[in-house]
């Protein structure tokens, strides 16, 4: 079918018809950059993430997610519902990954069109597996084409011998995947195999809201005729789509001459929020410092003073953690609570502490503390801070000015600190993809959660979860894995009662020296397992990797939460994260699963300047693929969206879900909170420049 992207809140700045139909281009019936069915070159702008979903009348319905991942390489994840597939009654529910590469540019100047290669369902059942090599060029604003050759599905239609044969006789036949054990493989032996055919396409932007298509397809549909009765009458698929004002797009589409199709498509770039920043109140002036002697002060303030800078800065959404004044310079622990941006926070603090603070103090030197921890110390001087604050390029001049250093080993000015308590109501959603029985199931309801540190660096934290409404109970299907039942027994979980205790730990946190970090956590750490867990990172400030390693001993919780059963286990794992720029951080992850199982888990994240994330993991292990069972290893997505993103306010609350094909044993790791990399990732990305343009907002 055919489908076309309109993105949310990028088309009004893309502002003319060209320069949308050239920014946005259509998105095809399998969700990727294309026309009716098949693939053009064209890629989203970079970061762009779409969300489609289609149905023609031949009983097969498709869902698709597609994240433009660098401004070169797109991915694609889709589930398809093949209604009556394998027989009456016996429908296929298909989950799939594509992944497209741009290798050429298009030069709008001369002849020379934009070039992708392309592999479609190179990871799933193999139903939709197709590869193809695709060339698309614009030709004035209003009209796009492209010619390519396909393999596989692509390749079926006024098919002829694969010109790679001159290579090779192993490219003339094309393996059909054999059966549920080799679902979710890598189909590498597949690959350009068996015969090929030519496919064309075009588009016209008939006017600002409407594209037509026309496409000469190369997909015979053979499943479809022979499983579903889908009548194949001609290759030609014509498409119509219409971009709606809130940035949706609703598309029509006739296939073959046979079946007609519907669909509707939204997009939005995560680096675009849904909601405009800038709601939060003002931030205070900087100011000459108050008229009080520094000396009456003292080394540790009165306690009316420190009650005042106490509320100066809370209500700046920053804790006070301790002070410490000697000489002219002011030693300052603080806490983000509110500002997503680390240097953000750091600039409310500094013009906080010059408002309210001696004039006699000319230097402030301020410890921001994440779980107890000093994690970065920013020095700053009065005289910069009045100088800069109303600079041009007063942001980037106050991170060159600003000292940055790791606080282990300087003094910790927090004296005698207060204890802290904090708790919160808030609502929960919770869900379970891709059952063949139910493939949406969703519970809501409401979380209280508490955390009490009696001192620095330790904290004792729970949560109670009930459920008002939901399905996820309704999961009746048994687990049949070879392996342990560490994850595949989750449906049982859900039926274990409405009122459940997600975790119940106490932790330490330490930053004992220079580049070192620590946790140690005991109790009931994630729903499942409750049991040890201890975790070592070093991560040298200004360098863009770390290394870290955690240890775990745990035992299996009973499904109602309140016992344990009888399965205990060692796990852990080696970890390497390396940040590459531009928000892609990788990570691997190698040791012992949850299973039993040896192997590694590789991730790649992108996460946006406003903190929203995209990535995607995959994991093999020691299991074989036949032992793993469907899906033959460990493989998803991932995002993270930032409620600020959503409400346009400060806030730090953010909220995730994985998306896996299917959830297996093997290859599962403990579902630890408060991993450290994660902990200190803001404020090592501020002290090495990232989002100082905030400094002064």
């Amino acid at each position: 079918m055919f489908w076309r992207k309109a993105a949310l809140s990028g088309v009004a700045a893309l502002g003319t018809v060209a320069a949308w139909a050239e920014e946005m281009p259509a998105l095809s019936f399998y969700g990727v950059p294309g026309y009716v069915e098949m693939p053009s070159a064209f890629s989203l702008p970079d970061g762009t993430l779409a969300l489609s979903v289609n149905r023609h009348d031949g009983n097969v319905t498709r869902g698709n997610l597609v994240f433009q991942i660098t401004p070169r390489v797109t991915g694609t994840f889709r589930y398809s519902y093949l209604q009556d597939f394998r027989g009456a009654g016996n429908s296929l529910y298909d989950r799939s990954f594509d992944l497209r590469f741009r290798f050429v540019d298009e030069v709008p100047s001369t002849w020379r069109p934009s070039v992708a290669v392309g592999f479609q369902d190179f990871g799933g059942t193999g139903v939709f597996g197709a590869e193809y090599l695709v060339a698309s060029k614009h030709f004035g604003p209003k009209i796009t084409a492209s010619a390519g050759i396909g393999w596989g599905r692509f390749g079926s239609y006024g098919s002829f011998r694969n010109p790679l044969s001159v290579f090779s006789d192993k490219f003339d036949n094309r393996r059909r995947i054999s059966g549920i054990e080799e679902t979710g493989r890598v189909g590498f032996d597949r690959f350009f195999r068996g015969e090929a055919a030519l496919f064309l396409a075009m588009d016209w932007q008939a006017t600002d809201r409407m594209r037509l298509s026309v496409e000469y397809s190369s997909d015979a549909m053979k499943d479809e005729v022979a499983q579903l009765g889908f009548e194949h009458r001609t290759p030609i698929n014509i498409g119509l789509e219409y971009r709606l004002k809130n940035g949706g797009v609703v598309d029509l589409a006739v296939l073959n001459g046979s079946a007609v199709s519907l669909g509707f498509s939204m997009t939005l770039n995560p680096a675009r929020p849904a909601a405009p920043s800038g709601r939060e109140p003002a931030p205070p002036a900087i100011m000459s410092g108050s008229s009080e002697a520094a000396a009456s002060w003292g080394p540790l303030p009165g306690t009316d003073k420190a009650e005042r800078l106490e509320k100066a800065l809370a209500a700046q959404g920053l804790r006070l953690d301790g002070l410490r004044i000697e000489g002219d310079t002011a030693m300052v622990a603080v806490t983000n609570l509110r500002w997503p941006a680390a240097a953000q926070a750091w600039g409310r603090t500094m013009r906080v502490l010059s408002a309210e603070l001696p004039a006699e103090v000319q230097t402030f030197r301020v410890q921001s503390q994440v779980k107890g921890m000093a994690v970065t110390d920013l020095t700053m001087t009065r005289a910069d801070l009045e100088a800069l604050e109303f600079a041009p390029d007063g942001a980037w001049l106050a991170f060159v000015r600003a000292g940055i250093a790791d606080p282990a080993a300087l003094p910790d000015p927090r004296i005698s600190p207060d204890r802290v308590f904090d708790y919160r109501l808030r609502p929960y959603v919770a869900n379970a993809l891709f059952d063949p029985d139910n493939p949406l199931r969703v519970d809501t309801g409401l979380e209280l959660r508490g955390e009490w540190s009696p001192t620095p660096g330790l904290y004792f934290s729970g949560a109670l979860r009930h459920k008002l409404i939901g399905n996820l109970d309704s999961v009746t299907r048994e687990s049949n894995s070879q392996l342990p039942h560490v994850r595949s027994d989750s449906g049982l979980y859900a039926r274990g009662g409405d009122t459940v205790i997600p975790y119940l730990t106490a932790e330490y946190f330490t930053h004992p020296r220079k580049n070192l970090y620590g946790r140690l956590s005991f109790g009931l750490l994630e729903r499942m397992y409750g049991g040890a867990s201890a975790e070592l990172l070093w991560a040298p400030e200004n360098r863009r990797y770390a290394m870290g390693l955690d240890v775990n001993y745990v035992t299996q919780r009973d499904y109602d939460g309140i016992g344990f059963l009888d399965y205990s286990v060692g796990t852990g794992h080696l970890s390497g994260y390396y940040e590459f720029g531009e928000g892609y951080l990788g990570q691997i992850d190698v040791g012992r699963y949850l299973a039993g199982d040896w192997g590694a888990t590789f991730s790649l994240t992108r996460r946006f300047g406003n903190g929203f994330e995209v990535g995607a993991f995959f994991t093999l292990t020691d299991v074989g693929f036949e032992k793993f069972g469907e899906g033959s290893f460990d493989k998803g997505v991932t995002i993270s969206v930032p409620l600020h993103w959503l409400i346009g306010q400060p806030s730090r609350e953010k909220s995730g879900m994985t998306i896996r094909p299917v959830l297996r044993d093997g290859g599962a790791k403990l579902s630890s909170r408060n991993r450290l990399y994660e902990l200190i990732r803001d404020d090592r990305d501020a002290a090495d420049g990232d989002r100082w343009g905030r400094f002064w907002r």
